[in-house]
């Protein structure tokens, strides 16, 4: 595609084009195109990372597991608007973290696993009864024809 764009670029159809990118025109198109797929490439999906990443570090509650961005993990017992206080070990020491440094919230991510297990099984349980109704279905059209 990009090849494409390119040669339309370079052809000199008029006799003031000259050099490599004569038809400002089409530099333009080139430019926008450019700037169009860095967009769609690197700043939409850093931006989709970052309001999920800040989705996170709102949701966080007391009592749940989390992780920081320096490994330490513990157990929230205060949640304060901008930071959040953890007990880090069986000694019960406390320490306080800023909320943007929230890496993981390992207890969401416990539920999640556990919803998603269970969706997986419901699916399972019914792919399973809609096989064993259509067995049934069957072996009683074969009854009904013998009869």
């Amino acid at each position: 595609m990009l090849y494409t764009v390119f040669n339309l670029c370079t052809s000199s159809d008029t006799p003031q084009s000259t050099g490599l990118f004569g038809n400002p025109v089409m530099m333009i198109v080139l430019l926008v195109v450019m700037f169009g797929a860095m967009y769609f490439l690197t700043i939409r999906p850093q931006k989709k990372r970052q309001q999920e990443e800040q989705k996170l570090r709102d949701s966080v509650q007391i009592g749940d597991d989390i992780t920081t961005i320096g490994g330490v993990t513990g157990k929230i017992v205060t949640v304060r608007e901008d930071s959040v206080v953890i007990v880090t070990s069986a000694d019960k020491t406390k320490m306080e973290f800023k909320r943007w440094a929230i890496q993981t919230n390992d207890t969401a991510n416990a539920r999640a696993a556990e919803e998603k297990a269970a969706l997986e099984a419901a699916k399972a349980q019914e792919k399973e009864e809609k096989k064993g109704s259509s067995r049934r279905t069957r072996k009683s059209d074969i009854d009904d024809t013998k009869k």
